[in-house]
């Protein structure tokens, strides 16, 4: 029975199947658990692994609102489909002919990263919420995301030797988008974590000025449409491959609404379905600056007996 499995070559289509499912489902836990937080259900489930004590599932009879008792073992329920997707997206990986590497090390983050984030799920339950264990749950599904997408690209890429796609200085420029769009992450995630949806009443928040740290997340935002908005100028300078104008295009309209949803947001008193939203214009933007950044450079093109194809 192993020797038919170790014979056996995955479609190209059904590992891209799953590379895509990794990357949706990455996208989902983000704003699945940017839910549990707002709707303040972070210990529906009071327990871990378990959800309630001596129980998997919810019980509705221990006293806890049936609501928040769904949204948070949903949200847990989602680990489980990010997990298949990212596992068997390696292990598909790992069976096709020739071994791709270099491609298997990248897709090897996914699974790891859903164990650790499991793990971690446990020392949030266990300490209470507090707002340095709950911020860097949706910090590492951003990077699984970015991970995820990269695998995507790398499907439909040979194995042969990296080539810019446009001058250096420009590959660089674009590198530090995303050194900046990390820190505009992280900053919201601490305006998350002083404001009134980084949980319910009792959850410990960040004992910051919450404008002050909105007005860094602002200043972080505009910074980050200058640099792509300057990246954007620069490739049509150098007359860039069409794909990664295209993408560019994309990224620079998900900043925009992603800067007008904030704006909104602020200006409303942060209500909790334009709090969901813009956790989702997050995810948008991470998988497009991601999808931007994998096309400043090609590889050799491939050969006949390549397992790859073409990435959109």
């Amino acid at each position: 029975m192993a020797s038919v499995i170790t014979r056996w070559r995955p479609p190209i289509r059904l590992v891209r199947a799953f590379a895509w499912s990794a990357v949706i489902t990455n996208g989902l836990i983000a704003v699945t658990g940017a839910t549990v937080r707002v709707t303040g259900s972070g210990l529906g489930c009071a327990t871990w692994p378990q959800c309630q004590p001596g129980s998997l599932v919810p019980e509705y009879r221990t006293g806890l609102a049936a609501i928040h008792q769904a949204i948070e073992f949903g949200n847990r329920t989602i680990t489980g489909l990010v997990l298949v997707a990212s596992l068997g997206t390696f292990v598909l990986i790992a069976l096709l002919r020739p071994v791709r590497r270099q491609l298997l090390l990248l897709a090897g983050i996914g699974p790891l990263g859903v164990l650790f984030q499991a793990v971690w799920g446990g020392i949030v339950v266990y300490t209470g919420l507090k707002w340095w264990t709950v911020a860097p749950h949706l910090l590492v599904s951003l990077v699984l995301l970015f991970a995820a997408v990269a695998v995507l690209v790398r499907l439909g890429e040979s194995d042969g030797p990296v080539r810019l796609a446009v001058p250096r200085p420009l590959a660089v420029l674009c590198w530090a988008t995303v050194v900046e769009l990390t820190l505009l992450c992280v900053a919201g995630t601490l305006v998350t974590a002083a404001g009134p949806h980084a949980g319910d009443v009792k959850t410990p928040r960040l004992g910051l000025p919450v404008v002050d740290l909105a007005q860094l997340h602002a200043d972080l935002m505009f910074l980050y449409l200058g640099l792509v908005a300057a990246l954007g100028v620069g490739f049509l300078a150098v007359r860039a491959p069409r794909r990664l104008l295209v993408r560019t295009c994309v990224l620079v309209a998900v900043t925009l609404a992603q800067g007008a949803i904030g704006l909104v947001q602020y200006a409303l008193g942060v209500p909790e379905l334009l709090v969901l939203l813009h956790v989702l214009g997050a995810v948008c933007l991470v998988a497009a600056a991601a999808w931007v950044a994998m096309a400043t450079r090609t590889r050799t093109p491939q050969d006949a007996t390549s397992p790859a194809v073409t990435s959109g």
